[in-house]
C-alpha cells in the first residue's frame, strides 16, 4: 500500500493509469500474491484505486494533502457552549485536557472491556449484523431495571429505552415533549451541552441559580410563575459542573412546584456511580410520574461505546420508541449494548467502581491543594466525582485564562460556558483526573499576566 501511495504521490502513477498486475507486483516486492490482493482491496476501499473486472486495477488519484488547519480545533473560536466540547474532542494527541468531561484511558476498566470485546466474537450473528430493536437489548434493560430498584425507582424493563448515547436520550425527550418556542429551565450553572442541545430545538432557556443544596427554591418558583416552562433539565447525583448534591428538602419542594405548574423533569444520572452514598433522587420520590431518568456509561465504562438509556412512565415510552425509529431507526448498536452488558456483568466492575471512587477522592484533595497554591479555591468540596468548580483569584476572567492555556496545548473549561446568565466569568471547572503537573504549570502561566 505504501508503495502504491508513494508512486501516486510522485506522479509515477497518474489518474486513470493501470496498476501493475497482482503477480508482477508480488514478484517485484517479494511478497505473496494474496498480500497484493489485500493491499489492492484496501486501497480500493479508500477510493485511491478502482477495479475494472477483467481489466485490472487503475489509479483514481491521490487525495489532496490535508492542511493541519482543517484537522485541528479552531483556536480562535468564540467561547460559547460548544467551545470546550470542540477543543476537547478535536485536541491533538498528547494535548492536556483538564477542561474535558471524561476520565483518562488508564482510569477506565480496560481489562474488563477487552474481555468483553473478545467474548463478543461468540455472540449471535444478529448482534453483529442487525439493527437494534426500538427499545434495545432486553438483557441490558433487565440489568438496568434491577439497578433502578436498588435506588428506589420501580421500573420494569418495559419502561426503559436504550439510546445511542446520553445526549440522544435528552434529544428524544425534547422531541417528544417540546415545541419550538417552549421554555425550558436549567440550572445556572449547568452542563454546557444542555444549552447547546436546547438551542438546537429552538426553545427559550431560563436559568435558575444553583446552590450547594440544589436549585434555589425561591428562584425556581419565580421562574415557574413568570415563564410557565414545559421542562426542567438537571443532574441530581453529582451536579455538573459544581459537584453539589441535591438536598432532601430541596428535592421535595422542586417536586411540589413541578406538580403545581405541570412541569416535566429530566434527571440526568450520568455521575451516579461516583457517589459514595446515594443522594435523593427526583425519579424515586416522584415514582416517574413527571420525572424522566436518563443516563449512559461514558464516564465509568467507556466513552467509545456509545449507549444511553431513558427510564420513563409507560405511556411516554411508546412515543419515545416511535421517535427512536424516526430519528435512529432503532436503538443503539446491538454490539455496543452487548459490550456494556458483558462489562457490567463482569464480577470485576463493582471493584473497579470502588477503587475509582477512592482514587478520585485522593486526586480531588491533591488537585485542590495544588490549585490553592495559585489562589484558586473550590466553590464546595464535592462528595464524589472528578470535577472541582473553582473561583479564580482576584475576579480573573476565566475565558482569557483558558485562551492563554490553549495556546500551550492545555484545554480548560471557563465558567461562562456553563452559565445561562453569564454570571460565572471568574469560575473554572477542573477535571482532577486530567490535571497533571504540566497542566497546573500552564494554568499558573496563564494566570500570571492577569496577576501582573
Amino acid at each position: 500500500m505504501a508503495t502504491i501511495r508513494g508512486r501516486m504521490a510522485r506522479r509515477a502513477l497518474s489518474p486513470g493509469e493501470r496498476l501493475p498486475s497482482i503477480r508482477r507486483l508480488a514478484r517485484d516486492l517479494a511478497v505473496s500474491p494474496s498480500t497484493v490482493v489485500e493491499a489492492y482491496d484496501r486501497l480500493a476501499a479508500e477510493g485511491l484505486i478502482r477495479s475494472r473486472p477483467g481489466a485490472g486495477f487503475y489509479a483514481v488519484g491521490a487525495p489532496a494533502p490535508l492542511a493541519l488547519a482543517e484537522d485541528g480545533p479552531a483556536l480562535d473560536r468564540a467561547i460559547d457552549p460548544f467551545w470546550v466540547s470542540r477543543q476537547s474532542l478535536d485536541a491533538p494527541s498528547g494535548a492536556r485536557r483538564p477542561g474535558c468531561g471524561w476520565l483518562p484511558p488508564d482510569w477506565m476498566p480496560e481489562a474488563a472491556l477487552r474481555r468483553a470485546v473478545r467474548t463478543l466474537a461468540k455472540a449471535d450473528a444478529a448482534v453483529l449484523t442487525d439493527y437494534g430493536t426500538t427499545q434495545g437489548s432486553l438483557a441490558l434493560r433487565r440489568l438496568l431495571a434491577r439497578q433502578c430498584a436498588e435506588g428506589g425507582v420501580e421500573a420494569g424493563p418495559e419502561q426503559i429505552v436504550l439510546t445511542p448515547s446520553g445526549t440522544q436520550a435528552i434529544d428524544l425527550i425534547c422531541r417528544f415533549l417540546l415545541n419550538p418556542g417552549d421554555t425550558v429551565l436549567v440550572d445556572d450553572p449547568c452542563y454546557f451541552n444542555f444549552q447547546a442541545l436546547l438551542r438546537a430545538h429552538r426553545v427559550k432557556i431560563v436559568g435558575v441559580p444553583f446552590t450547594p443544596a440544589g436549585p434555589d427554591v425561591a428562584g425556581f418558583e419565580a421562574a415557574l410563575a413568570a415563564h410557565r416552562p414545559r421542562l426542567y433539565v438537571t443532574n441530581s447525583a453529582l451536579h455538573n459542573p459544581t459537584g453539589a448534591t441535591l438536598a432532601p428538602r430541596t428535592a421535595h419542594r422542586v417536586l411540589t412546584l413541578a406538580a403545581a405548574y405541570d412541569l416535566a423533569i429530566v434527571e440526568d444520572e450520568i455521575f451516579a456511580d461516583f457517589e459514595p452514598e446515594p443522594a435523593p433522587r427526583l425519579a424515586a420520590l416522584d415514582a416517574l410520574a413527571r420525572v424522566v431518568r436518563i443516563g449512559s456509561f461514558s464516564k465509568t465504562l467507556s466513552a467509545s461505546i456509545r449507549c444511553g438509556y431513558i427510564v420513563a412512565r409507560p405511556d411516554w415510552v411508546e412515543g419515545l420508541r416511535d421517535l427512536q425509529v424516526a430519528t435512529n431507526f432503532g436503538g443503539p448498536s446491538p454490539m455496543a449494548a452487548e459490550l456494556v452488558l458483558r462489562t457490567l456483568s463482569d464480577g470485576s466492575y463493582r471493584k473497579h467502581l470502588a477503587a475509582l471512587r477512592g482514587r478520585l477522592a485522593r486526586r480531588r484533595r491533591e488537585v485542590a491543594g495544588d490549585l490553592a497554591g495559585l489562589g484558586i479555591r473550590p466553590w464546595i468540596e464535592p462528595r464524589g466525582g472528578f470535577y472541582l468548580w473553582c473561583r479564580l483569584p482576584g475576579g480573573r476572567d476565566a475565558a482569557e485564562v483558558a485562551k492563554a492555556a490553549l495556546a500551550e496545548g492545555v484545554v480548560l473549561a471557563p465558567g461562562n460556558v456553563f452559565s445561562v446568565s453569564q454570571s460565572a466569568a471568574d469560575f473554572m471547572r477542573f477535571n482532577v483526573a486530567q490535571m497533571d503537573k504540566e497542566a497546573l504549570r500552564a494554568v499558573a502561566r496563564a494566570l500570571a499576566p492577569a496577576l501582573g
